[in-house]
């Protein structure tokens, strides 16, 4: 997820969404399409999330897919599109977002914001490296 994050971020740049502040509120307009009009501090709040903990640490493998979709989606659209506006790039990463939510409700799924957090992967990972110790 890290890794398509970044080419995310790459494309949202060569639409021009280029500070911090425009790619926040860019990811937002994403969050807020497949998670049902929530922005990502709306689904933190929903799951249990402190300050710190970041969303893709605490989601099961349904809402990662989900996440995964979209982001690929909406970097595959702005580039096949030559999007060079910032507010046309809000606005697709929005639409893709309600496409994959639309998709999970044609298909019975959950919603992704009614999906519980699971375990932090990072504990996950310390738990392994601990039983690889043994």
């Amino acid at each position: 997820m890290i890794r398509q994050n970044i080419q995310l971020a790459d494309a949202a740049k060569e639409a021009g969404i280029v500070d911090a502040g425009d790619y926040a509120t860019f990811q937002d307009y994403g969050y807020q399409g497949l998670y049902g009009g929530l922005k990502l501090k709306d689904v933190h709040r929903q799951k249990g999330l402190g300050k710190g903990q970041k969303l893709v640490d605490y989601i099961g493998s349904t809402e990662l897919a989900a996440n995964l979709f979209r982001t690929t989606q909406t970097e595959d659209k702005l580039r096949r599109d030559e999007v060079k506006w910032k507010k046309k790039a809000y606005q697709m990463h929005y639409e893709v977002g309600t496409t994959v939510r639309r998709t999970i409700e044609e298909l019975g799924g959950v919603m992704p914001e009614n999906l519980p957090a699971v375990e932090s992967i990072k504990k996950i990972e310390e738990k392994e490296k601990l039983l690889d110790k043994k």
